[in-house]
């Protein structure tokens, strides 16, 4: 395992602390941040200062995605309300939204759209997800009574596309069939009692959770990585959870089954994370989804070789499945990867800078 790294690229333009970030897969360099300052900062790493600045309110921007296929569209959650913007309808002196929608009730802490780009996710404070028809631009469906708290995270599931995964602070996943608006399997973290001794107390609740892309399955598998606030960062077979019965609980449990593995604690014991992680990624660089990137409380940001941890013939060796630890000043908020050679990972931390590092 590698530790050292050089010095990042420092992205600024945000006035203070920046949310998210996402990087563009059509337009190489191209990435996109927000901040607390209620902007969105439009960053071409190919150039030395930040391209534009989107002024979308007075509320932090919390959340981020491209619309799926157009990446001239742009959706991006401030309070409640979710705004979507048209960068080439976009001047100096206009930041007027294309779209806005106003279905939740609480404060959005994630917005996703799917691979068709016919529907947006958006994950609140009630625990409550709306899901969002684009083309008639109406509310479809409020997913509901699934999360007893915050739901913090939601991604839909490409081989699956009526089908959605979300996290929230009550230690809950919920697999989802939006289209019925119904829970399909839920698993407790909260009530696994396999912990390593030696892994942080705080609850399990889920801060982020990642899925592969459809290009990724076939090495991945169709799984799910699930970011903890005890620390623990789990990959789970979303196939072998659907086909086991009832409300599971072992969140950390680890086992083989027809050469399946159906889930892999990524714990302390193993150069994990000491204290919560706060955002899981697959990695678009090099060979797509060879990595798992963590970011955490412990300041932190953990690369996992992927194939290492799922292959079920190396559960006896888990020296090898951290591939890079990266140690920073502050704590992560959110991180996101391109598809370059380097200038490949991009931090969102505690502060307004944003940080860029190269990964090889």
């Amino acid at each position: 395992m590698a530790t050292a790294m050089e010095e990042p690229r420092k992205l600024r333009g945000h006035k203070s602390t920046a949310t998210c970030c996402i990087a563009s897969r059509d337009r190489p360099g191209i990435v996109l941040t927000s901040g607390e300052d209620g902007c969105i900062c439009w960053f071409d790493l190919r150039c030395k200062d930040v391209q534009f600045i989107i002024d979308v309110g007075t509320e932090p921007v919390s959340s981020l995605c491209f619309k799926t296929g157009n990446e001239n569209i742009l959706y991006a959650s401030c309070g409640n309300e979710i705004k979507s913007f048209d960068v080439h309808t976009l001047s100096a002196t206009s930041w007027k939204p294309l779209e806005s929608y106003n279905y939740n009730k609480d404060e959005v802490n994630q917005v996703v759209c799917n691979g068709r780009s016919s529907f947006l996710a958006s994950a609140d404070d009630s625990g409550d997800v709306k899901m969002i028809d684009l083309g008639q631009k109406c509310l479809y469906k409020t997913l509901r009574a699934g999360h007893t708290s915050i739901c913090s995270s939601v991604q839909f599931i490409p081989w699956r596309p009526w089908e959605v995964i979300t996290g929230g602070l009550d230690s809950k996943l919920v697999l989802w069939d939006f289209s019925k608006g119904r829970s399909q399997k839920i698993i407790d973290f909260g009530s696994d009692t396999n912990n390593n001794s030696g892994q942080c107390l705080n609850p399990a609740f889920v801060h982020s959770i990642a899925i592969p892309e459809m290009d990724m399955v076939d090495k991945l598998d169709k799984i799910c990585a699930v970011a903890r606030g005890d620390g623990i960062v789990n990959l789970i077979n979303i196939e072998s959870e659907l086909s086991r019965k009832g409300t599971s609980s072992k969140g950390s449990s680890s086992s083989s089954s027809n050469n399946v593995v159906k889930r892999v604690c990524l714990d302390y014991s193993v150069g994990g994370h000491n204290s919560a992680v706060s955002c899981v990624a697959f990695s678009l660089f090099q060979e797509k989804g060879r990595f798992l990137i963590s970011g955490g409380n412990d300041k932190t940001v953990k690369i996992w070789d992927c194939f290492k941890c799922l292959d079920p013939n190396n559960n006896n060796n888990n020296s090898d499945l951290l591939h890079l630890n990266i140690n920073l000043s502050k704590k992560v908020n959110w991180l996101c990867t391109n598809q370059s050679d380097s200038e490949n990972l991009v931090v969102c931390d505690t502060t307004r800078v944003v940080k860029v590092y190269s990964i090889s």
